[in-house]
């Protein structure tokens, strides 16, 4: 079986892809999107994206492309400690004050924001689509003043030295990825049911009609752990809501009756899907 990923090696995705399909053809694409196409159009029939993590919230090119730009399923969620490092060629001729520039992705920058403020003042913060990238252009340079932040399965990719390790801001940082799929019967329904993903759209002419929605969920007591907007990108000020929802395998009727009352109240109703919850421990 193949699997999608964000890559290239080394990268967290790609990391917690490798732990969780041990066994599986995994194919590295440069972007969200190209991941995410390559599922929708059965290109590859599973793929791994990031969708939030502790420091930094949702990853929104991934939520917007779902939303607007796909209509797959969320088959499970690997959850995965993450800890960055400063990684630099181990035969540089330049120490950690003399830095000049930093590469990483923009999570992995904004992660790091307190180390990088503190010990790198001077360096010029350069974002790259990912931390594989990063290191990957550091590995190649023939300046030795410059340095990537990424995970230490990039150092080992690249050969690059842990010149700091542990440079996130929080020592609990960790992020979400999500399981997508164009065929929702790819899940394990051996697996108990953990969470449900939804976004919804309420009309603008409706008084309270975010309050409505949410009551759907609440007098039926579905735990909702997570509500955000996002700008629906037609007019300024209207958006779409994402909502996570603690769930269990019998509440799933009272799911059901909750999005078809938000759809009697005049709402759109768009299900990622209901899944269980994978913990991987820190690489």
């Amino acid at each position: 079986m193949k699997v999608a990923y964000l890559g290239p090696k080394g990268s967290f995705t790609h990391s917690a892809t490798q732990e969780y399909f041990s066994n599986a053809e995994l194919v590295s694409y440069g972007s969200i999107p190209a991941c995410i196409k390559a599922v929708a159009q059965g290109e590859i029939p599973i793929g791994v994206v990031p969708i939030e993590n502790t420091i930094e919230g949702t990853v929104n090119l991934t939520l917007d492309y779902l939303y607007h730009k796909a209509d797959l399923a969320i088959l499970g969620e690997l959850v995965m400690p993450i800890s960055q490092q400063l990684l630099m060629k181990k035969d540089r001729s330049v120490e950690l004050a003399k830095l000049t520039k930093v590469y990483s992705h923009p999570q992995a920058l904004a992660q790091s924001q307190e180390f990088i403020a503190e010990y790198l003042p001077e360096a010029r913060v350069i974002a790259t689509d990912s931390t594989s990238l990063a290191a990957e252009m550091v590995a190649n340079s023939h300046d030795d003043s410059v340095a990537a932040i990424g995970p230490v399965a990039c150092g080992q990719e690249y050969d690059l030295e842990i010149v700091k390790a542990d440079i996130q801001d929080i020592s609990h940082n960790k992020t979400r990825f999500w399981i997508i799929s164009n065929q929702a019967n790819l899940r394990n329904d051996s697996e108990s049911i953990e969470k449900a993903s939804l976004c919804f759209i309420m009309p603008n002419n409706l008084p309270g009609a975010l309050q409505k929605a949410l009551t759907a969920f609440s007098w039926r007591e579905l735990n909702l752990n997570k509500i955000e907007s996002r700008p629906l990108k037609t007019t300024l000020g209207e958006y779409f809501f994402l909502i996570d929802i603690v769930l269990e395998a019998n509440q799933l009727p009272l799911l059901a009756n909750a999005m078809e009352e938000i759809q009697y109240l005049g709402g759109q109703v768009k299900q990622f899907g209901c899944y269980h919850v994978h913990r991987i421990k820190g690489l």
